[in-house]
């Protein structure tokens, strides 16, 4: 049930006839588990703790760095050498008090990958390294979770939703293989427009709400591309890979 409160909170999202009570009881049971609070992370968690989510959970071993404030602005100058898990959980809970969130300071790998998302209803994966989204990709292919996957690089953004124990669905792995000592490329590398990482967040956490509540085109099975040096947006179908390791068997 929802309070008076929760439902003066949200009630510009409420009147959506596409939404509505039923889908803001949806979130308010959901728990959706983070892996990552950089720049993906930060607005995808003040979006999802404003919307309502009922318990996030924020996995992550990193400190807060100077350099992250260009684009992670759950952060600031006095947060710097604070573990950003914690911090991020703080911020969701003042954002919104009807929010559970709860910090893992620990790096996910496949040992612990399917005990910390074992509960949730959905991944939303926005780390910087193939050997983790690998893990994080097995672990929701085993426990049957809905994987939304987001990516930045300079000025570059990529979203995709992933439900690979389907027979007709792909996973993560059928898009880059399964290896991971796979090289990539991340920020400090690359650079990174700061405000596409709000911009990938935040579409992130919409899509999110989309997939928890059920209205409107899921992203399952396509991979959303976002373009901005040159503002461009397209999507392509992600096709299950027949000898795929993960989820083909």
């Amino acid at each position: 049930m929802l309070s008076d409160a929760e439902l003066d909170r949200y009630a510009r999202q409420i009147i959506l006839p596409q939404f509505g009570g039923a889908g803001q009881a949806k979130l308010k049971a959901a728990h959706v588990a983070l892996i990552g609070a950089g720049g993906i992370g930060c607005p995808a968690i003040t979006y999802l703790a404003a919307a309502g989510v009922g318990r996030l959970t924020i996995v992550d071993d990193d400190r807060v760095e100077l350099s992250n404030l260009q684009r992670q602005p759950l952060f600031t100058d006095a947060d710097i050498g604070r573990p950003k898990a914690i911090v991020a959980a703080d911020a969701a809970r003042r954002m919104n008090p009807h929010v559970e969130a709860v910090a893992v300071e620990a790096r996910l790998d496949t040992g612990n990958a399917e005990a910390l998302l074992a509960d949730a209803t959905l991944i939303l994966d926005g780390c910087d390294n193939f050997a983790t989204r690998l893990a994080v990709n097995r672990a929701a292919v085993a426990r049957e979770i809905p994987l939304l996957s987001a990516a930045i690089g300079a000025f570059e953004g990529q979203i995709a939703l992933y439900e690979g124990w389907r027979g007709d669905s792909p996973c993560y792995a059928c898009l880059v293989g399964d290896d991971p000592d796979r090289p990539g490329i991340n920020c400090a590398e690359a650079g990174v427009m700061g405000a596409l990482a709000g911009m990938i967040g935040a579409m992130a956490a919409l899509e999110a709400v989309r997939a928890l509540t059920g209205w409107g085109q899921p992203l399952t099975g396509r991979l959303a591309i976002l373009d901005m040096l040159d503002r461009r947006w397209r999507e392509v179908g992600v096709a299950k890979e027949p000898t795929c390791p993960i989820c083909s068997a």
